[in-house]
């Protein structure tokens, strides 16, 4: 199985700044992706910092422990280097006040074969087309989404909620932060998107689908989905990384830690 990368970011059309960041490091298949929060530059800081940290730190721990690491060790070291990156950004706030209350959002994916590790905290997503069909694969950490799980509003009434962007977790504003992570199978010919919420709040799933498979490479594709964003209007800075499997066949390996499909 070999895994294909394009990732950008576009600073939308209402905005000024970017507070997007993405990081990818192809040689051990990592992609990283956060959407900064804060005031004055801390937003562009803490999604910077997040970005760079984890590509280096797991990067540099994915090369030294190679193809022989269990999925349950990468998981361990995916929490460790979000953690150390989570640390890092919340002393940089307390120590410095114009970065006071930064954080950021969070998406860290490490392809292995037929796996897929991805994590994340807040609302930044990843999705999944698979046989022509887009499946979100992470589960927004925000307030709406637990208003729509406890079952107050509809997914469509969501779409014109004032509480989107509200964040229930977060990189960088407490002391701790919890990585949620799940495992994927992969099979050849899928492709994964992760991206901002400058994204998903611009274009819905069917629209992302559309988008997606319109192109056959990777960057006209990521092109496409930036320019159809900030058609619609492109009110917040818009980050995506696009990785796409080819080759190897589907794999019987099977994990105590379940596959979420």
């Amino acid at each position: 199985m070999t895994f294909e990368f394009f990732d950008a970011v576009d600073t939308g059309r209402a905005r000024t700044n970017n507070e997007d960041s993405v990081s990818l490091d192809e040689g051990v298949s990592l992609a990283v992706l956060a959407d900064g929060m804060g005031g004055y530059n801390a937003g562009e800081v803490a999604s910077s910092m997040a970005t760079s940290f984890i590509r280096t730190e797991l990067g540099r721990w994915l090369r030294e422990a190679s193809a022989n690491a269990t999925d349950t060790e990468v998981r361990r070291a995916m929490d460790i280097c979000v953690d150390n990156a989570n640390r890092a950004i919340f002393n940089a706030a307390n120590a410095n006040p114009q970065y006071a209350g930064m954080g950021t959002t969070l998406v860290v994916a490490v392809f292995r074969e037929q796996r897929l590790l991805v994590g994340h905290v807040g609302d930044s997503r990843a999705y999944r087309l698979r046989g022509g069909r887009l499946q979100q694969i992470t589960r927004d950490h925000s307030l709406l989404q637990e208003q729509i799980d406890a079952g107050l509003i509809t997914p469509e009434q969501a779409a014109f909620s004032a509480n989107k962007n509200l964040v229930t977790r977060a990189v960088g504003v407490e002391d701790t932060v919890l990585l949620e992570t799940h495992l994927h199978e992969v099979q050849p010919g899928d492709l994964y998107l992760m991206c901002s919420d400058g994204l998903s709040d611009m274009l819905d799933d069917a629209s992302i689908a559309q988008v997606l498979q319109m192109h056959d490479s990777l960057a006209s594709a990521g092109a496409a989905l930036i320019e159809a964003a900030n058609d619609a209007g492109g009110k917040d800075n818009i980050s995506l990384i696009l990785a796409r499997a080819s080759g190897g066949a589907p794999s019987s390996m099977r994990s105590w830690w379940p596959f979420r499909r």
